[in-house]
């Protein structure tokens, strides 16, 4: 792999032909995408297609059967601090007597032993990523206590403040209201271009992610389509990938993606059960 030559981004994660092989059974197979800096991906899939086996080869938890990954030209490692992470359904207990700026402030000291001891240069770079994630108005309230939306602010902040070049979030929409979840990808499209963060993102649902995503992962059967929204989400291109016929609809602005039209295989019956991806 060439490194990088200074035209246009730089390629902050390249995936390369990955095979992720767990208890006996291919769970990837062949994955191949790259994300640049400032781009906004979305990681596409039903339950069980691969996505957080895939954040996790990326994080360097699980371990390639084949392929290769990189982070900004060179090979992954575990505990990289040019990753930022949120992971899936991260509870904040009620009874957690943090503040919402300690929790950034953890975020700090993730690759070093031991805490820091309070400076003006901590506080400035806590109240500047609180401000970040517009959480200033919730910087000193128990974490415990704050709602859905906020508490994945305040997540997404931890993991940004030590400055990573690429942030995983692994279905960070998944417990949020419609509301929430849209100012959610609108914070983290902003991020991503403000920062020049390369941003991967998991979803069940690709709708929420369409009018910010620069590049799609489509996960189905532990094998991959990626490349802009128009050149994947395609019914030939989705088709090959599940194996089987599937339609694309697009209905009032959204886009639906079912195994097969209204009426079914040329018996008049769906092959397979219906699936909607909306």
């Amino acid at each position: 792999m060439s490194a990088y030559d200074g035209t246009g981004p730089e390629e902050i994660l390249s995936v390369e032909h990955l095979g992720v092989r767990l208890g006996g059974r291919d769970v990837l197979s062949d994955v191949t995408f790259a994300i640049r800096a400032g781009e906004f991906t979305g990681l596409i899939g039903s339950n069980g297609a691969g996505k957080t086996t895939l954040l996790k080869a990326i994080l360097g938890l699980h371990a390639p059967s084949g392929g290769d990954i990189r982070i900004a030209g060179r090979p992954r490692s575990r505990r990289n601090p040019l990753i930022g992470y949120v992971p899936q359904r991260y509870l904040l207990d009620a009874d957690m007597p943090l503040r919402a700026r300690d929790v950034v402030g953890l975020g700090l000291d993730a690759h070093r032993l031991g805490i820091s001891r309070p400076s003006r240069e901590r506080t400035d770079r806590i109240d500047a990523m609180l401000a970040a994630v517009d959480a200033q108005g919730f910087a000193d309230s128990r974490v415990g206590n704050l709602s859905g939306g906020e508490q994945q602010r305040v997540l997404i902040a931890h993991a940004l403040i030590s400055r990573p070049r690429l942030l995983l979030l692994d279905e960070p929409l998944a417990n949020l209201d419609l509301r929430s979840g849209h100012e959610i990808v609108a914070l983290l499209a902003r991020i991503a271009t403000e920062q020049e963060i390369a941003v991967l993102i998991s979803a069940h649902e690709m709708n929420p992610l369409l009018g910010v995503m620069d590049r799609i992962v489509y996960l189905a059967g532990g094998r991959a389509a990626s490349g802009t929204t128009a050149e994947v989400v395609r019914g030939d291109v989705l088709s090959r990938l599940y194996g089987y016929h599937v339609d694309v609809l697009r209905v009032h602005g959204r886009v639906l993606v079912v195994s097969g039209a209204a009426g079914g295989g040329p018996d008049g019956q769906s092959e397979h059960p219906v699936e909607v991806l909306a």
